[in-house]
């Protein structure tokens, strides 16, 4: 750059501290222009520019209606300089009877649905105020607010509205801005008002005392919110904390013993069609074992009805299911975030909120009061100046007939003041009859009673306050009370008792027979086939693991590398294929090898073992993994492997090692432990563990031999200590030195 360059005034500054400074200057502007309310009206600034705007269009409550797209046209060229989408939407959600419980804009048109559906373009919409927003707007003329400029200076715009209807309590708020954010329930307007008009009655009303009168949130989609009164108190008493909303239900007796369960409202904000498709997905999953089928049957009112899977299941637990699994219950993270009247940014208690509300009227009701007697002392002035006219009207006359400067005789000759000799100057000849004269006489008498009356009230505070008490009053006749729009719509319950299920009541138990291939492919088929039934496998592959079992099992693999890993019955593929390889559904090491494979019974104790013969006792329970990679039980190292998986059923221990010797010995000689390498169960010179199994003494022990099952039941020769070599084994054992078929 030359130094003759004309660059304005630049300065060498830090980058850090520009950044942090023009960050700062961000958040701000998002916190008090755009995502915290205020709480003197409730309102966001684009929501206030909206009302505002369409009051200048005359679109009252009694006027027709207008194109959506000519108010959004006026806010965004006049008051608000962001996107129409932006403004679009903020107005189609002030005409959503589902989205806020006192709706500010009266909507002609598509304005979208509880099911999710967008509103038509504003092209094809139109809208008018409500009475609701013009109990916000009353006064707005009466100087009781503050008024700014415009952002590009040609218009003013007001700082807050006269809001003589608890707006951010009534209709609540939601918004998210830098570092903070504001979730405020809409609550019922009658009891508002009730809890105001006692929080003026008794300006150190505790928190319990108010949630008395207004005991929670009352959504515009119904729904019940069940919690406790202390925690109702707790949560209102902090000004943020969690409400549990579920969906409003009833049994429907269809006849000969057969029901059906109809969802009439559900929770707040949530969208139906999406929580239709969530509980289908279930269904499809087989997570619902209580639900046969779900089908919507709404109009203007909301009607899902739930078919059980059978005249038999119970109400109540099919609703818990739904409720744990899917959006008919949901948490209002209420968080009472709100700008006060000063633009500082925090959350309020309860009590805090209603006070701000109280304050707010108080001022507007002095500013009101205030310009009124400004108004009636102007009026007074100009009574005074033509009663003076009255009583002498025939100089009057003279002096407008031959004077070059009426107004100013007429100021020194009858001490008049500018503004009354201009309106002495303005009337006409026809009202300077008689009657004129009483009816002025009359209006000033009257006028002259009613600033007697507002200088009163301005130096009386409990009169002040009297007064608003009144008008809350008028507010709660009005818009709550025992009509469509002021009965309650959420009911409060206290918190549900905790009801408990197994996984065979939220999984849909069916019988399945689990085949798993030597080279390691599982595959599930319906129903509990035949031992001997024919399976195919791929070629030259073959079986390894067949054993009935349900959906609603756990699989436990034991793998050679002393890990346990977890898969579920119900995940694994259908058997009309070949199946899956079991590496895809669990990490198994590369050169591991699947020992063992059962169905989970966690009251079960397991006995396990390596190859060179050390082994442990691992509690079933102990041994599920929740991860893919699975649970390390087994310490192996060098060329030992884990070897053996067999649960414990009776009292004592068979082991027979590659060197065809056999030992027993008590199940109680071997250690418990969660993990491990293990003690020795047989010594050996040479090779190691061939077979182990658990048995009971009295029955004896039992073997394989070809198609025939042998029992030997006198062991004395065999039974010995732990860690012995033992002996050989009976005559008949098998070859194969495995207890092919033992128990």
């Amino acid at each position: 750059m030359t130094a003759d360059t004309d660059a304005g005034d630049i300065r060498p500054v830090r980058f850090d501290a520009m950044l942090s400074e023009r960050y700062l200057s961000y958040a701000l502007s998002t916190i008090m222009s755009r995502s915290l309310p205020d709480v003197r009206d409730g309102l966001k600034p684009v929501h206030r520019r909206l009302l505002y705007a369409m009051r200048e269009l005359g679109l009252d409550p009694a006027s027709g209606f207008k194109k959506c797209a000519r108010v959004v046209g006026d806010v965004m060229g006049k008051y608000h300089p962001h996107g129409d989408a932006a403004i679009y939407d903020a107005m189609v959600r002030l005409a959503q009877d589902f989205a806020v419980r006192y709706p500010l804009v009266e909507g002609h048109g598509n304005f979208g649905n509880i099911d999710g559906d967008n509103a038509a373009a504003m092209r094809y919409t139109e809208a008018r105020l409500t009475a609701v927003a013009e109990a916000l707007l009353e006064g707005i003329d009466e100087e009781a607010v503050d008024f700014r400029e415009t952002y590009d200076g040609e218009g003013r715009e007001p700082v807050v509205l006269p809001a003589a209807f608890p707006n951010l309590l009534a209709n609540g708020a939601q918004g998210i801005a830098v570092g903070m954010a504001t979730n405020i329930p809409p609550h019922n307007v009658g009891e508002i008002c009730s809890a105001l008009i006692h929080l003026i009655e008794v300006p150190d009303a505790d928190t319990a005392a108010l949630v008395d009168l207004m005991p929670g949130p009352d959504f515009p989609t119904g729904g019940t919110v069940c919690e406790d009164r202390e925690t109702v108190v707790q949560v209102y008493d902090r000004g943020r904390g969690s409400l549990r909303v579920r969906a409003r239900w009833e049994k429907e007796d269809l006849g000969r013993g057969n029901w059906q369960i109809v969802v009439t409202e559900i929770p707040y904000q949530v969208q139906k069609s999406r929580l239709i498709e969530r509980v289908a997905d279930l269904l499809e999953a087989r997570k619902l074992n209580l639900l046969a089928d779900i089908r919507d049957e709404s109009t203007a009112d909301v009607r899902l009805v739930l078919v059980p899977r059978s005249r038999n299941v119970d109400p109540a637990a099919l609703m818990e299911t739904l409720f744990r699994q899917t959006d008919l219950e949901t948490r209002f993270n209420l968080n009472m975030n709100a700008l006060d009247a000063n633009g500082v940014p925090q959350v309020m208690a309860l009590r805090d909120v209603l006070r701000a509300f109280l304050d707010h009227r108080h001022e507007v009701l002095i500013r009101r009061t205030n310009h009124r007697l400004a108004r009636i002392v102007r009026r007074l002035e100009i009574l005074d100046g033509l009663l003076v006219a009255y009583a002498n009207l025939d100089e009057i006359i003279r002096i407008i007939r031959e004077e070059d400067e009426p107004k100013a005789v007429m100021m020194e000759r009858f001490s008049l003041t500018d503004l009354q000799a201009e309106s002495i100057l303005n009337m006409r000849l026809r009202s300077r009859r008689k009657l004129e004269e009483v009816a002025i006489r009359e209006e000033h008498a009257r006028l002259t009673a009613e600033k007697a009356d507002l200088e009163a009230m301005l130096g009386d505070e409990d009169r002040r306050w009297r007064r608003i008490s009144e008008e809350i009053a008028g507010i709660r006749d009005k818009f709550g009370g025992d009509t469509e729009l002021g009965r309650r719509r959420t009911m409060m319950a206290a918190a549900p008792a905790a009801i408990e299920f197994s996984p065979d009541e939220l999984v849909e138990k069916e019988p399945v027979t689990v085949v798993c291939s030597a080279k390691g492919w599982i595959r599930a088929m319906k129903g509990h086939i035949a031992p001997d039934a024919e399976v195919r496998y791929k070629d030259g592959d073959s079986e390894r693991f067949r054993f009935p079992a349900y959906t609603t099992d756990k699989l436990v693999l034991f793998a050679s590398d002393g890990r346990f890993h977890t898969l579920s019955a119900d995940k694994l593929p259908g058997g009309r294929g070949m199946g899956e390889p079991l590496r895809l559904m669990v990490d198994l090491a590369q050169d591991a090898d699947v020992v063992s494979l059962f169905v989970h019974r966690p009251d079960r104790r397991l006995l396990v073992a390596s190859s060179e013969g050390r082994g442990f006792i691992v509690p079933e329970a102990s041994v599920l993994a929740q991860t893919r990679a699975g649970r390390q039980v087994m310490n192996v190292s060098g060329k030992a492997r884990a070897k053996f998986c067999v649960p414990v059923e009776g009292n004592m221990v068979a082991v027979i090692g590659e060197n065809r010797r056999l030992l027993v010995f008590p199940v109680e000689e071997l250690p418990e432990m969660a993990r491990g390498r293990g003690v020795i169960l047989q010594r050996y010179k040479d090779g190691g563990l061939a077979d182990v199994t658990t048995f009971d003494l009295a029955e004896g022990l039992q073997w394989q031999s070809g198609d025939r099952t042998r029992r030997e039941t006198d062991m004395e020769p065999w039974i010995g200590k732990r860690a012995q070599a033992g002996r050989l084994p009976p005559h008949g054992f098998p070859k194969t030195n495995r207890f092919v078929g033992a128990k």
